[in-house]
């Protein structure tokens, strides 16, 4: 049988991106595995599990009946999501009724007309945005409701729209499988009902651990009920070459777990036939202070060990004899009569489904301590692009601070679309930072270098982008200096990369020209330039890097950087020729990823940050994810994008009933017939077009229109998609590989 994973917590910490997973909330227990959607953001992990109930379902209206039933069904059982519930440390559900001449919950016998039925089929009679007990609306508990006498605003009963909306956070209720609506029975009510997915952050048994200081140290609980069968699971850490993780006695029965050395793990146990042992051996030793995965089982069948990924260990029980285990003593999680105890971090103890509170009993325990340090030995390894891994209580976190990235592993692109004219300038130094500062900044046009240029050269520079472009020729990046010193990427006018850095020595800039490769075919690219000293490589796209060498007359001192520019070059005094010709109309596309040394330009510009003071930025920037050709990338159908109900707040007036009477169906249908035949010929046209042009080689000038009205649609998935940026990423990646 396949092993899932007991939360989404786990699965981010195998580094998975957000997705749709299976978990397995009480691991080989009776409620079996579900599918849910988990999102990992940057600091929290969101489980949600769906339902069939429409947004907006239409209630009333003419109607009969006194009272209107829906029913929710969820994509899991309710013991299942109970199981999710009780191990997060928030859930969120949220709930909207608009409602027009149909009451809510204010009624004159106090009754409300209107309830929902959560968890243990409990009727609740709080409304989203309030809290349980309090028998009002969001707009009760602020005090701006429709009319004031009432506490949400459909008790007002007005002829128009209303809505009363919010989130229902009492967990222990959630989720909702049932809203009865009871106001509809007079001629003109009508109601609108819509409940989003549940969805719930943090998993309390997952970081649940201990630490063991001393190898006396140990925790005790009641004794475990495994007579028939056992199932335990748990993380170790540790540095320490052996010691006993658990152990529980009967009279002559008992069952224990322990390290036995540094690569070894013993499960043993007697049930009444003489002492059964199942040994793990492992390659590498077990003892370097990573985390380390435990499963035992235990049935009438047979027994199995498994540690990390290596071999399942199984061993069959004898056909006759005694099955049953038989326990008496309490369960002795560390040292265990006399014995030398396990030293290091014990965390998510589950013992035939149910987590033990390590944390709580560690606090009120001598020589152990609650929770454990030092995640990030294990999960540091997550953190791409040169993110840092910070240690938290529970956990760790990527701190993308120092990278172009963003995103929970900083792998998520940040990039912005340019349209002609626009320019991005980044300032080495911060305005009037000091008085030398200054000085440099009212004295540019000054003859004398000395007091100008801030004390500051580069011996070697690191420079990473990723870019789009159908137009040349264009400047892409271009680094300033207080003195003639520059560096720039551009595309000539044959659409060709080109390197030149100008650092004094030479007559000429010297150049580095990638001949023979059209960069401007609308196709992301990227580009890798790291010098040192007189050495330069070049790395372009998946090609091998390539190495070049600064000739010998030329300095190899970057002197005096003043500032970074994107997609066109405003300074002021003498400028190159070929970079002053090429700087009009413009850069127009996508850059993303910008890194120079220890600057992400563009990140700065578009996430608020200490270092958002030192950009100027000419135009409005679009953030916009290059990573993937704009045209590969369909819009997700609201069937399979995991965020389609994520918009539950917004409201969807039309949503299921936007064709109400037969004249409107007609005139769709026929409208929809002509876009039909109208895109199958634009379709015919647009294959002939390129397949008469294919041998001249101008087809990606098609491709060019596309990439630009795709940037628009792009941006328009993103703005509803906060998840589109990650598929584009993976996408990418494999087109890069």
């Amino acid at each position: 049988s396949a092993i899932y994973e007991l939360s989404c917590e786990a699965y981010k910490h195998l580094g998975k991106t957000s997705n749709y997973y299976w978990i397995d909330p009480d691991g080989s227990g009776t409620l079996g595995p579900l599918k849910v959607y988990c999102n990992m953001t940057e600091d929290k992990v969101w489980t949600t599990v769906y339902h069939d109930l429409q947004m907006q379902t239409s209630v009333g209206g003419n109607s009969v009946e006194k009272l209107s039933v829906l029913q929710l069904n969820y994509s899991a059982t309710m013991d299942q999501i109970s199981a999710i519930t009780s191990s997060a440390e928030y859930c969120e559900q949220f709930i909207s009724y608009s409602c027009k001449m149909s009451r809510l919950l204010n009624t004159p016998e106090g009754n409300p007309y209107t309830w929902w039925v959560g968890k243990a089929n409990e009727k609740h009679y709080y409304w989203g945005g309030s809290g349980p007990g309090i028998q009002k609306c969001a707009c009760g508990i602020e005090r701006n409701c429709t009319d004031p006498k009432y506490y949400c605003n459909c008790d007002a009963d007005y002829k128009q729209w209303r809505k009363d909306a919010g989130m229902l956070s009492y967990k222990e209720h959630l989720p909702v499988s049932q809203v009865v609506v009871g106001d509809l029975d007079r001629p003109g009510s009508e109601a609108k009902v819509s409940v989003g997915p549940v969805r719930c952050q943090g998993d309390r048994n997952y970081w649940n651990a201990a630490s063991f200081v001393t190898s006396s140290s140990y925790l005790h609980f009641s004794t475990f009920q495994g007579e028939t069968s056992a199932d335990i699971s748990f993380y170790f850490k540790t540095s320490a070459s052996d010691g006993v993780f658990l152990e529980n006695l009967g009279n002559t029965d008992f069952i224990k777990l322990e390290l036995k050395s540094a690569t070894e793990v013993s499960f043993s146990f007697d049930v009444g036939n003489g002492p059964v042992e199942i040994v793990v051996r492992s390659p590498n030793p077990l003892n370097d202070d990573q985390w380390h995965r435990v499963n035992a089982e235990r049935n009438v069948k047979q027994a199995s060990l498994q540690v990390d990924q290596l071999p399942l260990e199984v061993r069959k029980a004898p056909t006759e004899g005694h099955t049953r285990l038989e326990l008496y003593s309490q369960l002795y999680v560390g040292a265990a009569g006399g014995q030398r105890g396990f030293l290091g971090c014990i965390r998510s103890l589950r013992m035939n489904g149910v987590t033990l509170d390590l944390e709580e009993r560690a606090k009120v325990t001598p020589g152990v301590k609650p929770g454990c340090s030092g995640h990030c030995t294990s999960y540091g390894m997550y953190c791409a692009n040169g993110g840092k891994c910070v240690e938290k209580y529970n956990g760790y976190s990527c701190d993308c601070s120092k990278t172009a990235y963003d995103g929970p592993f900083c792998i998520k692109d940040v990039g912005a679309f340019f349209e002609e004219g626009m320019w991005l300038r980044y300032n080495f130094h911060s305005p009037g930072t000091s008085v030398k500062d200054l000085v440099s900044r009212t004295l540019l046009s000054s003859a004398d270098p000395e007091i100008t240029a801030p004390d500051l050269s580069l011996n070697k520079e690191e420079l990473s982008f990723s870019f789009s472009t159908t137009k040349s020729p264009c400047v892409l990046l271009y680094v300033s200096s207080y003195t003639p010193d520059f560096m720039a990427v551009l595309v000539n006018p044959n659409g060709n990369l080109q390197i030149r850095y100008n650092l004094g020595g030479t007559k000429e800039p010297y150049n580095i020209d990638i001949d023979h490769r059209n960069m401007a075919n609308g196709q992301p690219h990227t580009v890798n330039v790291t010098r040192n000293g007189r050495d330069i490589v070049l790395q372009l796209d998946h090609y091998p890097p390539t190495s070049y060498s600064l000739p010998a007359t030329s300095d190899i001192q970057f002197n005096s950087p003043k500032a970074l520019f994107l997609g066109k070059v405003i300074e002021i005094g003498k400028i190159d020729q070929d970079i002053y010709k090429y700087n009009t109309p413009g850069f127009t596309g996508c850059l993303s990823r910008v890194q120079f040394n220890q600057i992400a330009p563009l990140k700065a510009a578009l996430r608020p940050t200490n270092a958002s003071s030192h950009v100027h930025i000419q135009g409005e920037l679009v953030e916009s994810n290059c990573g993937a050709s704009p045209l590969t990338i369909p819009p997700m159908s609201a069937a399979t994008d995991p965020w389609h109900l994520d918009s539950a707040s917004a409201d969807f007036p039309y949503n299921g009933q936007a064709i109400g009477d037969g004249v409107n169906r007609n005139s769709a249908i026929i409208g929809g017939v002509i876009a039909v035949v109208i895109f199958t010929i634009l379709c015919t046209l647009v294959f002939l077009i390129r397949y008469m042009f294919r041998h001249k080689g101008t087809y990606h000038t098609n491709e060019a229109k596309g990439a630009e009205s795709a940037e628009s649609a792009d941006a328009a998935i993103m703005n509803n998609d906060p998840n589109f940026t990650e598929t584009i990423d993976e996408s990418k990646k494999e087109w890069l590989i």
